[in-house]
């Protein structure tokens, strides 16, 4: 273990693990929506964020970047990225309803289990990395740089550069369109009202497939803007590109209590700069061991995560 780097660079590596984490949030709060409203681990909603990525991806191709350019204006950059941001924001929410139709939808109306509809989640997961594993040959597909990544703002490691306060902002701003959504919206309210009590809910008047449906696409809605600050930032995709990635943003989840929203903000950060503080001492291998280590810790010692209970009493 070699400290030195930690010490040096600290906060260099806080602001980098506020930057993964805001990624994190966008992904694990897909999660923690599903969960809420389902009671069901979405484990295929990785590879939503996965189909966020190739749309952003193939998007850009479309304009003729190859890399080789120098990087865009700031005012040029900015109407790409919500070109393919918004693309991949439409690709990815409406493969997350597709995905609740045929995996769930039927299971559910049979009255299957919940493991029946783990199963499902499983091999949609593997069938769609087969699909897009067979798209892209296999290959890391590498995104061109379109902004200028220098720093414009240091103080000792310190470093602020356009892609990092693009994450910080953007992300900042989707949180606070989301809780906007989800406490003053009708659709709010019926997600609040499905997710506490589905039996009152639908006594209520409430249509409980549609408000599902709503949740899905809302979830897949901030996978692709997700996906769309990650490819921006680490500029490389892949079939499996979810798996890790989605592993990371379920492990935030539970950290912070899955199914609740809050939860799902602060696990997401606190993981982000866990990950980055650990990866100076232990080296950036032992990332996503660290990453299980965690998930496996949380699940045995605090199963509710850290605001599990209050979510737990907001039920009764």
């Amino acid at each position: 273990m070699d400290f030195s780097i930690l010490i040096s660079d600290f906060w260099s590596l806080g602001l980098d693990g506020l930057v993964v984490g805001a990624i994190y949030a966008l992904i694990s709060l897909g999660y923690t929506l599903v969960y809420g409203v389902l009671r069901l681990i979405n484990f295929a909603h990785s590879e939503i964020f996965m189909i966020g990525t190739m749309a952003v991806y193939f998007v850009v191709l479309q304009f003729g970047f190859t890399g080789y350019e120098d990087p865009l204006p700031l005012i040029k950059f900015i109407g790409i990225f919500l070109l393919f941001a918004t693309v991949a924001a439409i690709v990815s929410g409406g493969s997350a309803v597709l995905l609740e139709i045929v995996a769930y939808r039927r299971l559910r109306n049979m009255g299957a289990s919940r493991l029946s509809s783990l199963i499902s989640a499983i091999g949609a997961s593997f069938f769609l990395v087969e699909v897009f594993r067979k798209i892209s040959d296999s290959k890391n597909l590498d995104f061109p740089r379109l902004i200028n990544k220098d720093p414009f703002f240091t103080v000792g490691t310190l470093y602020l550069s356009a892609d990092k306060v693009l994450v910080l902002v953007g992300a900042t701003i989707i949180f606070l369109i989301l809780n906007r959504i989800i406490n003053h919206t009708k659709l709010g309210m019926g997600i609040r009202a499905v997710s506490q009590d589905e039996r009152t809910a639908i006594l209520m008047g409430v249509n409980v497939n549609r408000i599902i449906s709503y949740t899905f696409l809302l979830g897949g809605v901030l996978a692709g803007v997700g996906s769309a600050f990650y490819m921006v930032f680490y500029e490389t995709t892949k079939a499996n590109v979810g798996f890790l990635v989605g592993i990371s943003a379920f492990t935030a989840a539970v950290l912070g209590g899955i199914g609740n929203v809050r939860g799902a903000l602060v696990g997401s950060f606190a993981l982000g700069l866990i990950q980055q503080y650990t990866s100076a001492v232990l080296g950036y291998n032992w990332r996503d061991v660290v990453t299980f280590v965690i998930l496996v810790l949380v699940l045995l010692v605090k199963p509710t995560g850290l605001f599990g209970e209050a979510l737990q009493k907001a039920r009764v």
